[in-house]
């Protein structure tokens, strides 16, 4: 039986079932998603050469006239310490403005690979400290992990299809590699620009290729990861909905509480309706608050006792009149105003009390 009963605790323990809607919730919150940073690299770098592939020449120009406009307005100058630093800041000035465009293309590129991934998303829980990140121990055990050893077979991928594109790229092309010591300069530049853009774009295709297989990787490792046991669904179900053991305590102090206000009310009613034994309704009639009998305490068995007792107690006429009483009880709840149907057998009822009473 010992046997049996850990074999059902380990069983509990293990991480077998899908991670509910709250668990994705909440480790999204701290910043834990699918994601392949693989997806980022690849996107901004094909994003960045098709712009160079499109507006290469516009870039091509800018940078020729701020050559041009360098060795113009500088040439022969004498520089000096105190004007040096109004050349450089005139240079860079006009880079920013060339560079800028492809800056905001990466970062527009950037953002929309992850928003791809996983939407909209804001986290300050992966950028805080922890202390458990220097721990030598675990430390260790991240190197030398079955994740560290995939990624290291990823970056060999990965710098084999760069090389492989580069090497393709110049095999084919190895005639214009050749005779562009025979070009002109602008000449020159034009082919190597365009041996860099198409390297890049080539490799940047094969990285998306790996970077969707890498996703796809990240997504089951991460589903692997935010897996729950039968346990941890049980423990988050009671988090949620409350422990059944407290939320009983709380409904039977409710019921108590709501006991002790019915039991309250008895000593104001005109007339408690008996079955004998088994039912009891409290009626009262006040023109200010309904225009008929309404009831002010009901109960059965132990309740209906307890409620002839405190109305013998104070005095409060009981009635017997077995199926009236539990036509009453079974048609109204505490507060509500008799039926109309009972008008007749309850006013009798009342004219007898008042009589008895010496109220009329």
């Amino acid at each position: 039986m010992e046997w049996i009963k850990l074999d059902l605790q380990l069983f509990a323990g293990e991480k077998t079932e899908k991670a509910t809607p709250k668990k994705r919730q909440d480790s999204r919150k701290k910043g834990q998603v699918a994601k392949s940073q693989d997806v980022n690299t690849a996107i901004v770098l094909l994003a960045v050469f098709l712009t160079l592939l499109f507006a290469g020449q516009f870039f091509f120009e800018s940078l020729l006239n701020i050559f041009k406009h360098s060795y113009q307005q500088y040439i022969g100058l004498n520089v000096t310490e105190n004007n040096l630093r109004i050349i450089l800041l005139d240079i860079l000035q006009e880079l920013v403005f060339v560079l800028a465009p492809i800056m905001a293309v990466a970062m527009i590129a950037g953002v929309a690979a992850n928003y791809m991934q996983f939407g909209f998303l804001f986290s300050t829980e992966t950028i805080q400290p922890k202390l458990e990140k220097l721990d030598p121990i675990k430390g260790f055990k991240r190197i030398f992990s079955l994740r560290a050893i995939v990624e290291l077979l990823k970056s060999i991928l990965k710098i084999s299809l760069v090389g492989l594109a580069t090497f393709s790229v110049l095999w084919f092309r190895k005639e214009e590699i050749l005779i562009l010591a025979q070009k002109s300069l602008g000449a020159g530049i034009t082919t190597i620009a365009n041996l860099t853009v198409q390297m890049g774009l080539i490799a940047s295709i094969l990285l998306i290729v790996l970077s969707i297989l890498d996703y796809l990787y990240q997504k089951y490792d991460f589903e692997k990861n935010i897996k729950m046991s039968k346990q941890d669904i049980k423990d988050e179900h009671k988090n949620i909905e409350g422990d059944p053991l407290i939320k009983s305590k709380i409904k039977q102090r409710q019921r108590e509480m709501a006991m002790r206000r019915m039991m309250q009310e008895v000593p104001n009613a005109d007339v408690v309706i008996t079955n004998p034994t088994h039912y009891a309704v409290c009626l009262k009639y006040d023109e200010s608050k309904l225009d008929a009998p309404f009831v002010v305490a009901k109960g059965v068995d132990y309740v209906a006792q307890k409620i002839k007792y405190i109305a013998k107690e104070n005095d409060v006429v009981l009635v017997e009149n077995r199926p009236l009483a539990r036509a009453l009880y079974s048609q109204t709840e505490i507060g509500d105003a008799i039926p109309e149907e009972f008008f007749k057998a309850v006013a009798e009822i009342l004219a007898y009390v008042y009589r008895a009473k010496n109220k009329i």
